[in-house]
């Protein structure tokens, strides 16, 4: 009988696989509301994130997000529609080509786009409602005109410049942010750890999975619109 391969391990939540809490204990986001300006009183460094985070006070409170590239404490950023590095404004606020990072899926969302240190997307163009970003990977992608997002770039640029020399650093690396390393490939385990196993001419079983299985036995073909050679 085969052992629980690696999916089915991870989806179990054991202590092997689960993630530090620690790392993810700051919450990244926007307050629903927000009016005059904010004052970065620290700036962090989380496990869980590629860029350095500002904790930013306004008057309602506080709240933390990726800091802008040249970012120091006690910088006031502004919520209105002046278009300055660091301040939040609205997409339809924005002019084009301008670069800004932090951005919003749904107006209100707190931000969800451009998060990664260094990384930074540009307004495209305005079509009625909604404003098109030129992302990262040179991808069009369409964000109503009420979406915020940060001028500027996010810091943290040059993370991949530096090699990381040892694989055990980069087992920890992986770790803190619950990121599977290394990624074994089927044909090369043993036929026991997964249904792929033993490689026996390197040609993988076609395996259709069903729709409505568990995410250990999600290996093979999954949801797929055709099967069978091209012709």
């Amino acid at each position: 009988m085969g052992k629980r391969i690696i999916q089915q391990a991870r989806g179990h939540g054991s202590s092997t696989y689960r993630v530090r809490k620690k790392a993810f204990r700051y919450l990244l986001r926007y307050p629903k509301h927000l009016e005059g300006e904010g004052i970065v009183i620290k700036l962090l460094d989380s496990a869980a994130h590629t860029a350095p985070l500002a904790k930013i006070k306004y008057d309602k409170g506080t709240f933390y997000m990726p800091a802008f590239k040249n970012m120091y404490e006690g910088q006031t950023i502004s919520f209105s529609k002046e278009i300055k590095k660091g301040n939040i404004v609205k997409l339809k606020d924005i002019p084009l080509k301008t670069k800004i990072y932090n951005i919003e899926s749904r107006p209100g969302d707190g931000g969800k786009f451009i998060k990664t240190g260094g990384s930074s997307a540009m307004v495209n163009k305005v079509i009625g409602e909604e404003v098109f970003i030129l992302m990262p990977s040179k991808k069009e992608k369409k964000f109503h005109k009420n979406c915020r997002a940060v001028i500027g770039a996010a810091a943290g640029a040059g993370r991949l410049d530096k090699p990381v020399v040892k694989a055990g650093k980069k087992f920890h690396i992986k770790k803190s942010k619950s990121k599977l390393w290394p990624r074994t490939s089927a044909v090369k385990m043993n036929a026991i750890d997964h249904p792929f196993g033993s490689g026996r001419a390197k040609n993988p079983k076609s395996k259709v999975a069903k729709r409505n299985s568990p995410p250990g036995r999600k290996v093979g073909l999954i949801r797929p619109r055709r099967t069978g050679k091209k012709k």
